[in-house]
């Protein structure tokens, strides 16, 4: 059974950085087209950035430039580097397994509507 945990959030001033982890268990992540959702207070979770099995990555616009996410296969995690923070970037951050890519592109749909605890972000002065 695939079990999946969030870490590294933290509360941080506007232009700073921070990283996130998505570590697996039952299922290792470079089997999985994993997907990094946010939901800010008041408002829908909403997909952020995505990377398939086959290592394809997809940003939304709004974190375009200042979000990366990568795969460490050797310590099965997935990342999510933020860096150049807005307050508009607050919430808590799951990481969840997504629908299958297509064509090598990932999609920001999550697949089971299974989510973990998330990380949560905090970005203020």
């Amino acid at each position: 059974q695939l079990r999946i945990v969030e870490s590294g959030g933290g509360s941080v001033q506007p232009g700073e950085s921070l990283r996130l982890s998505c570590t697996t268990s039952g299922v290792t992540v470079d089997r999985l087209d994993i997907g990094w959702f946010r939901q800010a207070p008041g408002k829908e979770r909403e997909g952020v950035s995505c990377i398939s099995l086959e290592g394809a990555t997809y940003n939304i616009d709004a974190v375009k430039g200042r979000f990366t996410v990568s795969r460490d296969d050797a310590k099965n995690t997935v990342y999510l580097q933020m860096n150049a923070l807005k307050p508009e970037d607050t919430g808590v951050y799951y990481c969840t397994q997504i629908v299958p890519s297509v064509r090598g592109t990932c999609v920001l749909v999550d697949l089971y509507g299974s989510w973990g605890q998330g990380t949560r972000v905090t970005v203020s002065t």
